[in-house]
């Protein structure tokens, strides 16, 4: 599934993202789908229809503005002043609860992972008593027919949780971490890219992330890496890297931003780079904000307001004003987004956005909601967790949530293999605290193309 080097799967992934992006491909779609519907077909073929796809243009009337371009979304994005950075001692609980949560919400997601659906995740929960979501989910034995777990149940179901699981979602955020360290804020998408080749095996990172490795063994520079042949720019792969960037950044979240389009921009366009962008401001503002609702309007300023991330955002955010209830949330947005993949980084933040808001200061019930809502689990588990530590701090994280961790976590990347979560922590306070001494230079004056 989603082979970056198989051309017909990626024909077929790129005529869903362009049917969803806007473009004006009705009567090329019918001649790719019987080439894709002909295994015999010569690769000819599909290489001439790749190429015909690429040369499509937005229809007319297309109803948002979506660039990728730094400056061009910097001027579409309403921007807002940096708060105040919180005191030391308060900022380090925050920042070590948001590492927490990160772990414990993701550990929460990996064994439903892959796309269930909230109705047949919330069949499961049932017939294991566990819904709603209020500890790790339970492994049954013998499992139900028609559910299989994803393979890491071993080590993140209920009872088998010992330290964090190695997951994508804490791997870049370590590689973010070293990134940080070893470049500085002024490091570009290449070094990424670099970094990416030098610490990340390859076989460990998927979609969109999977693309652009194989772009840069190709020998193409950013943005070409994100560009070519890569059907999945706008899915959650960029989402799920924000996280360092908003530790690193307490109270500024246009600096926050504008550090994960660096890291953005190496995989993916448009909506996934907003994607990173919007949670990087998100964790920036938890830490020096008091409430979900504060935060989330806080990094909506970092998203171009005329295009369909804000306009999602938007939406749950009204809905939760409106008194709208959970559920009836939810089947707005499934209705709304029904043709959207399950790893598309519209309908995955949505759900953050309404765990944060619904989950109303429980943490339990934040990462329970985000999971629950069936799409990208372990994606959505761990970044509402993050945000919810950073938030709330470690004491309103349960300690039936933090105690299996161990202060450990596994890692694929170079370097990091059994490095302890206090370690991170100290890590990345001292990158905060070196970057906030350094009389950061304006975001325009470091902005990269």
């Amino acid at each position: 599934m989603f082979d970056a080097l198989d051309l017909r799967e990626l024909l077929s992934d790129e005529l869903l993202e362009r049917t969803e992006s806007g473009y004006a491909i009705d009567g090329l779609a019918t001649e790719v789908r019987a080439a894709l519907e002909s295994s015999q077909g010569p690769l000819s073929e599909i290489e001439r229809l790749y190429g015909e796809l690429d040369q499509t243009s937005l229809c007319p009337g297309w109803a948002y503005e979506e660039p990728s371009a730094f400056d061009e979304i910097l001027a579409l994005a309403p921007g807002s002043e940096a708060g105040r950075r919180p005191p030391a001692e308060v900022l380090r609980d925050r920042v070590h609860a948001a590492w927490l949560g990160r772990c414990a919400g993701c550990n929460l997601g990996k064994p439903v992972e892959g796309g269930w659906g909230r109705q047949k995740l919330r069949h499961y929960l049932e017939l294991a008593g566990a819904f709603p979501l209020a500890d790790y989910v339970p492994a049954l034995d013998p499992m139900p027919a028609g559910f299989r777990l994803h393979p890491s149940w071993r080590d993140a179901t209920r009872g088998r949780v010992q330290g964090m699981a190695r997951d994508d979602d804490t791997d870049y955020t370590m590689l973010a971490l070293r990134i940080l360290e070893k470049y500085g804020p002024g490091f570009t998408s290449a070094d990424v890219g670099t970094e990416w080749l030098l610490a990340l095996p390859f076989t460990m990172v998927y979609t969109a992330e999977r693309v652009a490795y194989r772009n840069l063994i190709y020998g193409l520079e950013p943005p070409s890496t994100a560009t070519h042949r890569n059907p999945y720019r706008e899915w959650i792969g960029a989402l799920i890297r924000g996280d360092m960037f908003g530790y690193v950044s307490p109270g500024d979240p246009a600096t926050a931003a504008r550090l994960a389009y660096q890291d953005a921009a190496l995989s993916h366009t448009a909506n996934g780079i907003y994607g990173e962008m919007w949670a990087a401001a998100l964790i920036a503002a938890a830490l020096s904000s008091t409430s979900a609702q504060e935060t989330l309007e806080a990094a909506l300023t970092v998203v171009p307001a005329r295009s369909r991330l804000a306009e999602a955002l938007r939406t749950t955010m009204d809905a939760h004003r409106n008194g709208k209830s959970w559920d009836e949330a939810m089947t707005s947005m499934e209705g709304r987004l029904a043709g959207y993949h399950w790893v598309h980084t519209i309908n995955n933040a949505e759900v953050v956005a309404a765990a944060l808001l619904w989950g109303e200061g429980d943490f339990s019930r934040t990462i329970g909601l985000a999971v629950e809502a069936g799409l990208d689990t372990d994606c959505t588990g761990a970044t509402a967790g993050s945000v919810f530590g950073a938030l709330h701090g470690r004491g309103a994280l349960p300690a039936h949530w933090t105690d299996p961790l161990h202060d450990s976590i596994h890692s694929a990347i170079f370097g990091f293999e059994g490095v302890r979560i206090s370690d991170l922590v100290d890590r990345t306070m001292r990158v905060s605290e070196a970057l906030a001494g350094s009389g950061r230079p304006a975001l325009h004056e470091r902005a990269q193309s």
